[in-house]
């Protein structure tokens, strides 16, 4: 067995052991004792300006205040789009710990309707967590205060004392101003600064707002405040204050705009209305319209149901994005390309109702004829004969670079976002586009403004406006402090005052517009009327039936007609004809010259219709909710829903125009009791038709 041996172990070798064990213990404490205390001086010394602000941050919260937006005013400095004082409330998503729980107390406390709680809980589900989303605007203090005291239990819930963008005149500019409304996720990710998701910033979406954001948007303020743990505001320390946007000078006369905009009643139309002297556009009125003060806030389903119902397409701007066929309104311009062409004003041609060119008839629309015509009497009488036979004469090669001087198929330089321009069609445009010859038929198609031929409310505008004047009057939106520079037509002779004289005769004499006679005795304006087929005859005579197959009713003008100062265009979506459109005329003709006289027809007009577009809105929104309630499908967001009508109106546009094989037969021009509107109802709501903003 193998010995074991025993190490013996003396007290000196244990003494020896913990001294050298103790040694290393030391070492090892005092090494991290020096490191320990190398840290707190250097976080007491080295980092004491960064735990400072650190725990100053724990004690002081800093928040933007959203700058007021610049004023965008008329030509008389009159507010189109002002700022108002407002007490509102938001919530932030991503700082809800109870949503559904904070929604139906904001609710109690706010005292909204079912449909706010439902259409809030909408906006909640499509919310980026980030995005701020209004609750409510134009609290009373009642109901402000007891949101605020309520904070510690509604976290992400954010009340603010500022300032909502308010437009005075509501629908009547909600087309030409645009609206405002908050950052939407790609607006963020193209512009990432903080402001975008600050609670009650707002920034410009369509119009003049979205335009000339930059300069409306104006520089954020801050505020520090002190808070509890919880984040409850003890006191204000600081306050910056923002700085105001820029305001906007626009060239429109505020009081004529919301004027026109009543004055197209339950129509679905547009007026445009253009300053002689310097190109200014003093009206760009298209009805039927929404409100920009209801939009900021974001688009309940209850708005929305009524916005998409309706078959007046109330999202679409008319004045720019319309494209009609201007009908008669064409014959005084093919009138001065004739002049301009060597034809003699006194040259006539006999008109029995029809002229037979080969072995086809191409009617007028008097089928008895209008005897002798020549150039007056075929403006005045809007004879589609005397422009079929010169037309033949002179051909479409003289008459497509008229129309085209005189603003037909151009686009204009004007701050907006889109403007579409139409077709202004001769043969090089026929053979590029189908690769078919130019054909009898399609030079009698223009003359008369139908056809392949389309024009907006604006092109006709300014082509009256040049046909007035003689002058190269150019639109302008934006008013400057110098006069423009404004060039001649060199228009020949006496061209403008045979076209002027012609005009004038259709309203003060022998024409077709006699009830478009201003009710002003120092005052005469000048016009022409237009009907504009959108189906043929075998589908609906144009006057009464559907309100989809009605004609279209056009009317340009200017006043007074022999030193014009003003000239302009209405134009009436499926009207029935002229004569929806030139009563329209005279009244703002007459609100220009003497807006009492104007008004009180307004006034008695408005009893008939149900009261103010605010007024009428209202009423239809009542019954909506009535008939729906919270029921009514969710509303898309604001930008989605424009977008939706922009696309429709860009495909409607760019769709192929069907190859004429025929001549259009004319509608009749004279004046005639016009067909009842028939604005939807919450109960016959037509859904998916196609308005007349597009080709038909």
């Amino acid at each position: 067995m193998p010995r074991k041996f025993t190490q013996h172990v003396t007290q000196a070798t244990l003494q020896n052991r913990f001294d050298r064990r103790s040694a290393v213990i030391g070492a090892v404490q005092g090494g991290v004792g020096l490191l320990l205390a190398g840290r707190m001086a250097y976080i007491s010394v080295a980092e004491n300006e960064k735990y400072k602000m650190e725990a100053e941050s724990n004690r002081v919260n800093l928040a933007l205040i959203p700058p007021r937006r610049g004023w965008i005013l008329d030509r008389n400095g009159a507010p189109l789009a002002s700022n108002k004082a407002d007490f509102r409330v938001d919530i932030i998503p991503d700082r809800m710990q109870n949503p559904a729980r904070e929604i139906d107390t904001l609710g109690s406390l706010l005292r909204l309707s079912p449909i706010e709680i439902q259409d809030l809980k909408d906006k909640l589900d499509d919310a980026k967590g980030w995005q701020p989303i209004e609750v409510a605007s134009g609290l009373d203090w009642d109901r402000f205060a007891a949101v605020s005291v309520r904070l510690p239990d509604l976290p992400g819930v954010v009340p603010q004392r500022g300032y909502s963008r308010y437009y005075p005149t509501g629908p009547s500019v909600g087309h030409l101003i645009g609206y405002v409304g908050a950052a939407s996720a790609q607006e963020y990710e193209k512009e990432k600064i903080p402001l975008l998701i600050t609670p009650g910033f707002k920034l410009g979406k369509d119009g003049v707002e979205k335009q000339f954001e930059k300069e409306l948007r104006g520089q954020p303020g801050a505020r520090r405040m002190e808070v509890t743990a919880s984040g409850r505001i003890v006191r204000d320390l600081e306050t910056r204050e923002d700085v105001q946007g820029q305001s906007i000078k626009l060239t429109i006369n505020g009081p004529l705009q919301d004027y026109a905009a009543r004055r197209i009643g339950l129509e679905s139309g547009s007026v445009v209305v253009v300053d002689c002297l310097t190109g200014d556009l003093l009206c760009l009125a298209s009805m039927p319209s929404f409100d920009p003060n209801s939009f900021s806030d974001g688009i309940g389903r209850i708005e929305w149901k009524m916005l998409s119902e309706d078959d007046h397409v109330p999202l679409r701007n008319k004045v720019l994005k319309g494209l009609y066929p201007p009908g008669s309104t064409v014959k005084p311009m093919v009138s001065m390309a004739f002049l301009e062409a060597g034809l003699d004003p006194h040259a006539t041609t006999f008109c029995g109702g029809g002229l037979r060119v080969g072995n086809r008839v191409f009617h007028c629309w008097n089928r008895r004829g209008h005897g002798t015509v020549d150039m007056a009497k075929a403006i005045y009488q809007s004879c589609d004969v005397y422009f079929y036979h010169f037309a033949q004469q002179l051909g479409m090669d003289v008459i497509a670079p008229m129309a085209k001087r005189l603003g037909m198929g151009q686009e204009f330089p004007l701050p907006v976002a889109s403007q579409f321009y139409g077709t202004v069609p001769d043969p090089a445009w026929k053979m590029k586009k189908f690769g078919r010859e130019w054909q009898s038929f399609d030079t009698v198609n223009a003359t008369i403004g139908q056809g392949y031929m389309l024009a907006s409310p604006l092109q006709l505008a300014v082509m009256a406006s040049r046909l007035a004047t003689g002058k190269k009057l150019m639109p302008r939106l934006l008013l400057g402090h110098d006069k423009p520079k404004i060039e001649s037509m060199n228009f020949h002779g006496d061209h403008v005052q045979i076209i002027q004289n012609a005009m004038n005769e259709v309203v003060n004499g022998r024409g077709t517009a006699g009830r478009a006679k201003l009710p002003l005795p120092d005052v005469q304006m000048a016009g022409k009327t237009g009907t504009a087929q959108v189906v043929s005859l075998n589908v609906s005579s144009g006057k009464g039936g559907p309100w989809k197959y009605r004609d279209h009713g056009l009317f340009i003008f200017f006043a007074p007609f022999d030193n014009p100062r003003y000239a302009g265009a209405v134009v009436i979506e499926h009207g029935g004809g002229s004569s929806a459109a030139y009563p329209i005329a005279r009244d703002v003709t007459t609100f220009l010259f003497n807006p009492q006289v104007a008004m009180d027809k307004l006034l008695e007009l408005e009893k008939q219709w149900g009261g103010t577009p605010q007024e009428r809105m209202a009423t239809r929104y009542a019954s909506y909710s009535r008939l729906y309630g919270s029921g009514a499908p969710k509303a898309p967001s604001v930008d989605d829903a424009v977008r939706k009508v922009e696309e429709r109106d860009r495909a409607a546009a760019a769709q192929t125009s069907p190859i004429a094989n025929e001549v259009t037969n004319p509608g009749a021009e004279p004046p005639e009791t016009p067909s009842p509107a028939t604005p939807p109802t919450p109960l016959s709501a037509p859904a998916g038709t196609t308005s007349a903003g597009a080709q038909e």
